[in-house]
C-alpha cells in the first residue's frame, strides 16, 4: 500500500477499487486515452488512478515464419482503478464507446483483489505471458519445407504448442515414420 493511500485512509477518504468497464470491442485504447485526457483536464488524478487495457503477447507461425503479435486479453473491457462517486462515474460514462460498468442492476461491482492480481500479474505486465497459436491440427496434411526431409509430405500426428513442435508421420522408404519438426519446418497443404 502506497503512502498516499495510507494517508487518504487516515483522512477518512474512500479507498480506490478496481472496476471493469464494458465498451465497444476494438475501442479499448481510444477509451483509455479519452478517460486519461478527461482526468487530466478535470484534475481528478487522486480519484481515478489507473486505466488499464490488458494485452498479451503470442507467437503466430504462418507459412513457416514466426511472428510476435499482441492482442487484447479481454476484448470489450477496460479496467479502471478509481474512487467511484457521482463525479467520477459521470466522467467515465460520458466517454464515447463506454457502455457501462460490469455489475448488477447498473451498480458497479468492484473486482476482487485476487482477480486484479491475476490480471496485472507481478509488476502489472500481462504482456510478458506468451501464448502460441498452433497453425496445425491432428490429421492435417503438411509438406516439410526445411531440413533433411524437405519436400516430403506427411500427416500431423501430434502438436506440442509449448515447444512449437509438431510430430508428422512421413512415408519414408515404404514405412510410416514419426518425425518431430519445428512449426517453421512444415507448411499446411491446402485441400
Amino acid at each position: 500500500m502506497s503512502e498516499t493511500t495510507k494517508e487518504k485512509e487516515a483522512q477518512g477518504l474512500p479507498k480506490p477499487r478496481w472496476y471493469a468497464l464494458r465498451i465497444y470491442s476494438g475501442h479499448e485504447r481510444k477509451v483509455k486515452e479519452g478517460i486519461e485526457l478527461e482526468v487530466e483536464r478535470q484534475a481528478l488524478g487522486e480519484k481515478i488512478l489507473q486505466v488499464y487495457v490488458p494485452y498479451e503477447k503470442f507467437v503466430e507461425v504462418k507459412n513457416g515464419k514466426k511472428r510476435s503479435l499482441t492482442k487484447n486479453a479481454f476484448p470489450g473491457y477496460v479496467l479502471i482503478e478509481a474512487v467511484l462517486d457521482k463525479q467520477t462515474k459521470n466522467l467515465i460514462m460520458d466517454i464515447p464507446s463506454v457502455m457501462g460498468f460490469l455489475g448488477v442492476n447498473d451498480i458497479p461491482t468492484p473486482l476482487r483483489p485476487d482477480e486484479v492480481e491475476k490480471i496485472l500479474e507481478p509488476g502489472g505486465t500481462v504482456e510478458q505471458r506468451s501464448v502460441v497459436e498452433a497453425p496445425f491440427r491432428l490429421g492435417d496434411s503438411v509438406k516439410v519445407i526445411d531440413g533433411p526431409f524437405s519436400s516430403l509430405i506427411g500427416v500431423v500426428h501430434e502438436v506440442c504448442t509449448e515447444r512449437m513442435k509438431v510430430k508428422v508421420m512421413i512415408n519414408f522408404f515404404g514405412r510410416s515414420t514419426p518425425t518431430e519438426l519445428d512449426f517453421s519446418q512444415v507448411k499446411s497443404i491446402s485441400q
